[in-house]
């Protein structure tokens, strides 16, 4: 007698940052396993919770909204592929405009909201299983900070290069990002981005961190208060960033790493 061998359920991992389109995806899959058995073995609202939920467990392939804060669904998608096993990517978004950018990434399929379960099933016709993908320790996931930064304007995605980053200043719950030619506004929060950024930016004060290798020189404010503040000089752009009493010593100690 020649055995039964089942497939695996496919291994599904939800990620949007709101909880309602979460439920619908979490039904909907539920409806579908008669046809196409899956587990839901993860959920997250954002990129940075999806990466550490992939760590711990194998994932076959993520539903994955591309408007999320902190780190959205294009930068997600980057950031998988450059696993060894990555899983299969379905973006599930309510905007059509980011669909160009999806395909360039090779993603399985792209469904707009409201997704409807006879579409979904279809896109996860297309995966399949891989009980041979390995778990990957979180540790591998974080070694390398994004490539570029993301900004949503005007129904649009824009990609920043990190590279091109003069400073990141932050203002009430945005963080504006400065190039040379123009400023983004970021959903992000700073103290995040100089835990991923801390090798290439430091902190001049509370609310701005700057790239390093921007930073062509210190002069002192023209205040007329009895107390002197240093300012840094920027490469490329005009402005002069205060610097603070408490973090002058250690920018002054990267002095020698500076290109005047």
């Amino acid at each position: 007698m020649i055995p039964v061998v089942c497939p695996s359920p496919l291994a599904v991992m939800i990620v949007d940052d709101e909880a309602p389109a979460r439920t619908r995806l979490r039904d909907l899959l539920a409806d579908l396993a008669p046809e196409l058995p899956n587990e839901l073995v993860a959920e997250a609202e954002n990129g940075f919770r999806a990466l550490a939920a992939i760590a711990s467990r194998r994932v076959d392939v993520a539903l994955i909204d591309i408007q999320m804060p902190r780190m959205d669904g294009i930068a997600l998608a980057c950031r998988l592929s450059e696993l060894a096993r990555p899983p299969a990517v379905i973006f599930v978004t309510a905007f059509e405009a980011y669909a160009v950018q999806a395909f360039e990434l090779n993603v399985v399929d792209y469904l707009l909201k409201p997704v409807r379960a006879k579409r979904l099933l279809t896109a996860l016709q297309k995966v399949r299983p891989h009980p041979m993908r390995m778990q990957v320790p979180l540790a591998s996931l974080q070694q390398t900070a994004r490539s570029h930064l993301s900004c949503h304007e005007r129904g649009r995605l824009l990609l920043i290069p990190v590279a091109e980053v003069i400073y990141l200043k932050a203002d009430l719950k945005y963080v504006t990002a400065r190039t040379r030619d123009r400023e983004y506004l970021l959903d992000e929060s700073l103290t995040h981005l100089e835990q991923e950024f801390g090798e290439q930016f430091i902190r001049l004060h509370r609310s701005v961190l700057v790239a390093r290798e921007t930073i062509i020189g210190f002069e002192k404010s023209s205040s007329d208060d009895a107390e002197t503040q240093w300012q840094a000089m920027l490469r490329d752009i005009p402005e002069r960033l205060p610097i603070s009493r408490r973090q002058w010593p250690l920018v002054k100690s990267c002095a020698h790493h500076l290109t005047p």
